[in-house]
């Protein structure tokens, strides 16, 4: 029997982390336990509104954050903020498949693509792997906005 799996980071900032991810994803902030989210309703708003009307202070509404895959195919994440800060490299990482199927230069370029949205959302680029056939197609590897390393694949 297999098992679904959620991915948890530690950060700083919850929220802003999780929003990156959204955008880089394409994934959507789940609404509050209970709450119906009226079409177009910002999930964010929700959770301040919530967390207020529960009783929570403020300077802990910004504890931990979750984004879902809205198909319900991937894996939800979570984040919870950490006092400390990160200081080695990941021993996990994620690779965002952002050219399934192309290969050689339309590959690259695809990736060189996603890489730019990816920056400007607020990630950083780190190094590029030429492709190296049979064992390699090439990828860009690439750090999110708290320094959390991940490959365009």
């Amino acid at each position: 029997m297999s098992r679904h799996i959620q991915i948890t980071f530690d950060a700083h900032d919850p929220r802003a982390l999780s929003s990156f991810w959204r955008d880089a994803l394409g994934y959507v902030h789940p609404g509050p336990p209970g709450v119906l989210l009226a079409e177009g309703a910002d999930p964010l708003a929700a959770w301040d509104d919530f967390l207020a009307r529960i009783g929570v202070p403020e300077e802990e509404r910004n504890s931990r954050s979750a984004i879902e895959d809205p198909d319900g195919q991937g894996p939800r994440l979570f984040f919870q903020r950490v006092p400390e800060d990160k200081v080695a490299k990941n021993r996990v990482h994620l690779d965002v498949r952002a050219a399934p199927g192309l290969r050689g230069e339309e590959r690259m370029a695809a990736l060189e693509a996603e890489c730019d949205r990816l920056v400007a959302l607020g990630a950083a680029r780190v190094r590029r792997h030429e492709p190296a056939p049979p064992l390699s197609a090439g990828f860009i590897v690439m750090t999110d906005p708290e320094g959390n390393e991940f490959c365009l694949d």
